[in-house]
């Protein structure tokens, strides 16, 4: 299986094993971005929750072709803000706030910006 990490402008695809935790993701990100595992946090963009280091990604419900967003950490008790929004479409926005970040989302494909939505 694989799924798709969105961080702002970039897409990474991430060819995976359902069995994988996801530390194991992580890890991997770790060799395309250089962003130590314990300064990132994954959120599964179908249910906006934070996904859990030591739970198989099966666990946490990411399917084959997922959308995770990938967030960094800003300092010692903060994640960067970020936000989902969609092209294209015509709808209201939803706005989530999970801890210290905050997610947009909207109606269409989705898109990851480093700007809230409005």
């Amino acid at each position: 299986m694989y799924i798709r990490v969105k961080r702002m402008k970039a897409t990474y695809f991430i060819q995976c094993d359902p069995i994988w935790t996801v530390l194991d993701v992580k890890q991997k990100l770790f060799t395309l971005t250089e962003q130590p595992v314990t300064n990132q946090r994954l959120v599964l963009m179908s249910t906006e929750e934070v996904l859990e280091d030591l739970k198989s990604l099966t666990e946490q419900k990411v399917e084959n072709d997922a959308a995770v967003t990938l967030t960094l950490r800003k300092d010692a008790n903060e994640f960067e803000k970020y936000s989902i929004r969609t092209q294209g479409g015509v709808g209201k926005a939803l706005e989530v706030c999970l801890s210290l970040s905050l997610l947009c989302v909207n109606n269409a494909s989705l898109v990851v910006t480093n700007n809230c939505c409005k």
